[in-house]
């Protein structure tokens, strides 16, 4: 197939065609068939000349040229392509290393298998720029609902048709029990759109808490309006959902307006989810608040919340037990997602067991290193002191409220807990020289005798040992492994040192050793105490 005046406009009429079939520019088709035809011009003068063609796009015309590049004689490889800067004389006046000779070439006959090569090449760029095109339009999608048409399902999965291209809804990311058929339509969230070898690929969910929230702001205009705001969605497709919503027009209340009038907004949205039954709960800023309410139905005795380690103990009546778990653990499975919070729930029996277990710890504290009868030690544990630092350096008039302790009496007992401190502090020291503790560690503000033997045991030291530390091997802290939080025990963790006051004494040892400029470790301070001051003033 040669071409020639009669079949060049057909070109630009092909490339048009195809365009406009595939919603895409027609100079990438045209684009296409310049190196479809290159290629072909290649395989008969030769692969290792570099051919080119270019297109009129207003006649059709093909033009056919052979490029020569001027390289460095000792760089000359391809003596098709390439030619030194004697050799370009012949063609070219004052040549160059990187000047080009063009010059035009006659046109190709097209035999059968170059024409299918050509075709292949068209259909092959013209599936690129329709997969651009396609990635394109959906990148920005990601993160909404779109109406899409079941068009097969494979291996569990169903294919959506979207318009211009297909999703997937993987078998995981369907509700339990729906089942599609060919031609059904159907409502989905974009969850991800990826570019990949194969072609964009559109991943679609109907289990993800975010659609939830998006079918939320579809029926609830004051959410769709910013009047409210959804905190926070936790899931179990299918079955049970919560969702905390807050209000920021003290005259709309959040819960109702998401209800709607006779519960036709929520129930909007509970048919799209097949009957999944949803809480609908006012958020709070405080947490314990927020998970007494995220424990609904369940009433709720006492909380009490542990912010380090991200949890928190929920007290319920001996009754609620079984309400506020729920069936096979959802309630309060969803209440911790719902809050990020791991949660303890015991009953009341349970936690009065647990507290007369404490008390019973610390009388028995009090009894063996003050020497005091049961009675007595019972009296300092009921007016709330735990450890003998407490009772040590206590001021004197809070122990004089206990009855029957007069201000001698006080005294004594000051002395007894200072002198079973001091005599610990000295048999942890011992046993830290003994284990090779530098004086640098042992006179570093901030640890205690009983901190350094236990630094020492874990082979930490001297001080230069102690300031490669992180802070999380001193103060310990939470890792999640497998979807698990697992806990991190810190070196420092028993003496009740924070995580801010690991990293300030680090910080401290790298300055004392000149590892870190201090004015840079008192810049970032003051840094941090603005933004504090500003999150205070913001928060006011």
């Amino acid at each position: 197939m040669a071409i020639t005046s009669a079949n060049q406009l057909e070109l630009l009429q092909t490339a048009e065609a195809v365009a406009r079939e595939k919603m895409i520019d027609p100079g990438l088709v045209v684009e296409a068939m310049e190196e479809s035809l290159a290629r072909a011009a290649k395989s008969r003068y030769g692969s290792e000349m570099d051919i080119r063609v270019s297109i009129d796009r207003k006649t059709g015309r093909a033009k056919f040229t052979r490029v020569r590049t001027v390289v460095e004689e000792e760089l000359l490889e391809n003596y098709q392509a390439e030619m030194t800067v004697d050799q370009a004389r012949q063609y070219m006046d004052d040549p160059k290393v990187g000047d080009q000779f063009v010059e035009e070439v006659p046109p190709v006959e097209l035999g059968r298998i170059a024409a299918q090569s050509a075709k292949q090449v068209i259909l092959q760029k013209v599936r690129e720029a329709e997969r651009d095109r396609q990635y394109e339009e959906f990148k920005d999608r990601a993160g909404s609902i779109i109406n899409g048409l079941v068009k097969r399902e494979e291996y569990g999965n169903v294919i959506v048709d979207v318009g211009s291209g297909e999703a997937i809804l993987r078998r995981n990311e369907k509700i339990g029990r729906e089942a599609y058929r060919p031609g059904d339509r159907i409502r989905v969230y974009i969850k991800d759109v990826r570019r990949e070898p194969r072609g964009p690929q559109i991943f679609l969910s109907r289990t993800a808490p975010e659609f939830m929230a998006e079918l939320f702001k579809m029926e609830v205009p004051e959410i769709y309006d910013g009047i409210i705001d959804i905190k926070a969605v936790a899931r179990d497709p299918g079955s049970r959902a919560k969702i905390a919503v807050i209000s920021y027009d003290g005259s709309i209340d959040p819960v109702g307006a998401c209800v709607g009038m006779r519960g036709s907004r929520v129930q909007a949205v509970v048919n799209e989810l097949q009957g999944e039954k949803i809480d609908i709960i006012p958020w709070d800023e405080d947490m314990p608040t927020f998970l007494v309410n995220a424990l609904q139905p369940a009433e709720v005795s006492k909380v009490v919340l542990d912010e380090d380690a991200e949890r928190i103990e929920v007290v319920v009546p001996e009754e609620q037990l079984s309400l506020a778990i729920g069936r096979r653990g959802q309630n309060v499975r969803l209440a911790s997602q719902l809050t990020g919070l791991d949660i303890d729930i015991m009953t009341e029996a349970e936690e009065s067991a647990r507290r007369q277990k404490e008390f019973e710890e610390r009388t028995g504290l009090f009894m063996e290193t003050l020497d005091l009868d049961e009675f007595f030690a019972q009296l300092l544990v009921s007016e709330g002191f735990t450890n003998l630092e407490e009772v040590a350096y206590v001021e004197v008039d809070e122990l004089l409220v206990i009855d029957g302790v007069d201000e001698a009496t006080a005294q004594e007992l000051q002395a007894r807990a200072r002198d079973y401190l001091e005599a610990q502090n000295r048999t942890a020291l011992e046993n830290a020289r003994s284990l090779g503790v530098e004086d640098s560690l042992v006179e570093f503000e901030g640890l205690t005798p009983q901190m350094v033997e236990a630094l020492a045991k874990d082979g930490v030291k001297t001080l230069e040992d102690f300031a490669t530390c992180a802070d999380w091997e001193l103060a310990g802290g939470w890792t999640t492994e497998n979807g698990e939080r697992v806990k991190d025990d810190g070196l420092l963790e028993p003496f009740d040192v924070s995580l801010e006051e690991a990293q300030h004494m680090v910080m401290t040892a790298r300055v004392l050793l000149g590892w870190v400029d201090p004015t840079e470790f008192e810049t970032e301070e003051d840094a941090d105490a603005e933004a504090a001051d500003s999150e205070e003033e913001t928060g006011a």
